[in-house]
């Protein structure tokens, strides 16, 4: 994952890698902790993950992904299309993230992701990622 991403703590969104089709696919797993750095103020008494850091840990997803197969770059997300969130994530869910690179061209490629906890879609939507170098 680490070789995949240049992200590290705090702003690293993936724990683990559960499954990895380099080039293709790609499925990770963020436990959502309440110590983790983004709930202190988001919101006091009604802590919940930002929808932009779940945005950021799709993408991150999708990264794995694509840069599994180009060795030395680095993954910038460009666009985010058609994003729908439907549940709030709170502290002690585990989300699941799903990347399905649909194209790549040249150094961009479109990917399909979605984030699941216990079996729901809390957000789904489309990013699209370049490979730089970095």
């Amino acid at each position: 994952m680490q070789k995949a991403l240049p992200h590290r703590y705090p702003f690293l969104m993936v724990d683990q890698v559960v499954e990895l089709e380099p080039g293709h696919r790609a499925v990770t797993v963020k436990a959502v902790s309440c110590d983790d750095f983004f709930l202190e103020g988001h919101f006091p008494h009604n802590p919940c993950m930002p929808e932009a850091l779940i945005v950021e840990a799709l993408a991150q997803t999708g990264g794995i992904a694509l840069l599994s197969v180009k060795e030395g770059a680095m993954g910038m997300l460009v666009k985010v299309e058609e994003m729908q969130f439907h549940k709030t994530v709170r502290p002690g869910t585990q989300l699941t993230l799903f990347a399905d690179v649909e194209f790549s061209f040249g150094k961009m490629a479109k990917v399909r992701v979605k984030a699941e906890a216990e079996g729901e879609t809390v957000a789904q939507g489309i990013v699209v990622l370049a490979a730089g170098k970095p």
